[in-house]
């Protein structure tokens, strides 16, 4: 499908506010690769590597970062009225590529549903096609 054809050939606009609920909410997955999990161990001080399991979890061949019974991530902090995560440099390509995600650019109905949680989309700076398909197609950072 071409860029006519898509329904944000136009571009889009995004701004975080810092409200914090991409990474919150209903139990989900923040997918990692080994080399972002050494990354991360590496940011956070730790010399082996690896992250704890308090951290970290493995669903079948792939690892995902853990999640506190609320539902926050293990890296969110909140701090006066803002959220903010706590490896902001070096967080995961989820992370890096949020609202562009294939799963939110579906049709502009996915893209409204999800701005009625993220209060950031169709706000601040517009995005256009290649930058949207950059972010959305991306493997790796």
């Amino acid at each position: 499908m071409g860029r006519k054809e898509k329904w944000y050939a136009a571009g889009l606009a995004f701004e975080c506010t810092q409200c914090g609920n991409c990474c919150s909410g209903p139990p989900g997955y923040v997918w990692v690769t080994k080399v972002e999990i050494g990354r991360i161990a590496k940011f956070t001080g730790r010399t082996d590597g690896w992250l704890p399991k308090t951290q970290l979890r493995r669903e079948g061949f792939r690892y995902s970062l853990t999640e506190l019974a609320d539902g926050d991530c293990i890296f969110l902090k909140r701090e006066n009225g803002k959220s903010y995560c706590g490896i902001y440099d070096v967080r995961p390509l989820q992370c890096r590529t949020w609202p562009f995600w294939t799963s939110n650019l579906k049709s502009s109905d996915t893209w409204t549903q999800t701005a009625e949680t993220c209060p950031g989309l169709n706000r601040g700076t517009r995005r256009d096609f290649v930058a949207i398909e950059e972010l959305r197609l991306k493997k790796e950072w």
